[in-house]
């Protein structure tokens, strides 16, 4: 592995990165191809699922030795966010508007109150 990757600290942001293009795919790729039979689509879903979860299981297996299940959700979800961002952009050609940047803008704040810590100590 990569210098440093291995860290309990930054082994799960990558694995997070990669499961989320994952879950990506899974959850939203098929939205390009509207005429295909939606059981196909679930199947493919659910096949694209499966690897995203050997990555985030792992994931928050590993990061959970040094942040709280707290942070590590808030991180999938900035993560989540700023890939659906690209995503949304590149594969689905839809733009992505000032309202969609401030939404993201006060989750991306809220994540910062929750690795923040405490108000008040």
């Amino acid at each position: 592995m990569l210098a440093g990757v291995s860290s309990p600290y930054i082994l799960p942001i990558f694995l997070l990165i990669l499961s989320n293009l994952f879950m990506t795919f899974a959850w939203y790729g098929h939205l390009r191809y509207a005429s295909a039979p939606l059981w196909i689509v679930v199947f493919a879903a659910w096949g694209i699922a499966f690897f995203e979860y050997w990555l985030a299981v792992p994931a928050n297996r590993i990061g959970h030795q040094v942040y709280s299940a707290a942070a590590l959700k808030t991180m999938q979800e900035v993560i989540t966010l700023l890939i659906f961002a690209g995503f949304s952009v590149w594969w689905l050609k839809e733009p992505l508007t000032l309202n969609h940047a401030l939404g993201f803008g006060f989750i991306a704040l809220g994540a910062f109150f929750v690795f923040y810590g405490p108000i008040g100590r």
